[in-house]
């Protein structure tokens, strides 16, 4: 069964080209002719692993295309799920399964309440993945991806397409834990690297003030009835500094090169649920605004 792949970039791209590269069907869905046309001019997908790169003839569509759709990993970013999932509606076929593989939180439902015809799993990955230029994926770190659904159901069975294509993955009954943990480590590094401007590795000169978010975030994964994600939350956080010290966030990269930011589906998520279940958060509520007056003086949207 083919799997059509919507987002060319980052990971959408480097899921696009193992599966090419294992022998399976894969589509990637692009959003017009003209974006057609432009990957057909350079040839197809260029895929870089270890400073190797190797271009990848992969067959590709718009949106527009009347081909069914039964397979689909939809890797967008999160503010534009939506709207895709609407543009996608009247090709799915009954039955089709979408992986959602978004930052954050609040997009997945979004999707899902969209498309009742379909399965949707949620993903949560911690590989490392960067686009390079237009159809140019680089494999940047070796990670994991968990599936899930909500409510749990049993595994599908292309499992093992996934470990042919040597996409590591795992099948879980609490999606929603993993990502909120990786929603909580986001919101403790991502902010504070775009107002500091620097790598994550500049925030061990801000301990305090990760320690306070860390805290704060426990707090609000316990109230939102996730506590297995909330347990060892500060010493992850102090690890994953450590161990990227050298990166830049991906919420730094969006803003500095004048890119809108999932900040709605992270941070604004975050303190949204909190304003629901009226927690007073200080620390996280006022990075909220530090980070808005930031993009705002950048003239980024605050959503």
């Amino acid at each position: 069964m083919t799997w059509h792949v919507l987002g060319a970039g980052s990971l959408g791209g480097i899921w696009a080209a193992r599966l090419a590269l294992a022998g399976l069907p894969v589509s990637l869905l692009l959003r017009n002719e003209r974006r057609l046309a432009q990957f057909q001019a350079v040839g197809g997908l260029t895929f870089e692993q270890d400073s190797r790169c190797q271009t990848l003839p992969i067959a590709a569509e718009t949106l527009a295309a009347t081909t069914p759709i039964r397979r689909l990993l939809l890797a967008s970013k999160a503010y534009d799920a939506a709207a895709v999932a609407r543009a996608l509606r009247p090709r799915l076929a009954a039955g089709a399964e979408v992986v959602l593989l978004q930052n954050g939180l609040g997009s997945q439902e979004e999707v899902a309440a969209l498309l009742p015809q379909a399965r949707c799993l949620f993903a949560s990955s911690t590989e490392g993945a960067f686009r390079r230029a237009d159809f140019h994926v680089v494999f940047a770190g070796a990670g994991h991806t968990w599936l899930g659904s909500v409510p749990a159901t049993p595994a599908p069975d292309w499992l093992d397409e996934l470990a042919q294509a040597q996409i590591p993955v795992s099948w879980t009954a609490d999606i929603l834990a993993r990502l909120w943990r990786k929603l909580a480590l986001n919101c403790a590094i991502n902010p504070l690297t775009v107002l500091y401007g620097c790598r994550n590795g500049g925030l061990q000169a801000h301990a305090d003030e990760v320690a306070a978010l860390g805290r704060e975030l426990g707090e609000l994964l316990v109230a939102c009835g996730q506590p297995s994600a909330a347990s060892g939350l500060q010493a992850e956080v102090a690890q994953v500094i450590a161990a990227t010290a050298a990166n830049y966030s991906s919420m730094y990269q969006d803003v500095a090169a004048g890119r809108r930011t999932e900040i709605a589906y992270l941070l604004g998520h975050a303190c949204r649920e909190a304003a629901r279940r009226q927690l007073v958060l200080p620390h996280l509520q006022a990075l909220e605004g530090r980070l808005r007056r930031h993009l705002a003086s950048r003239g980024l949207p605050q959503d």
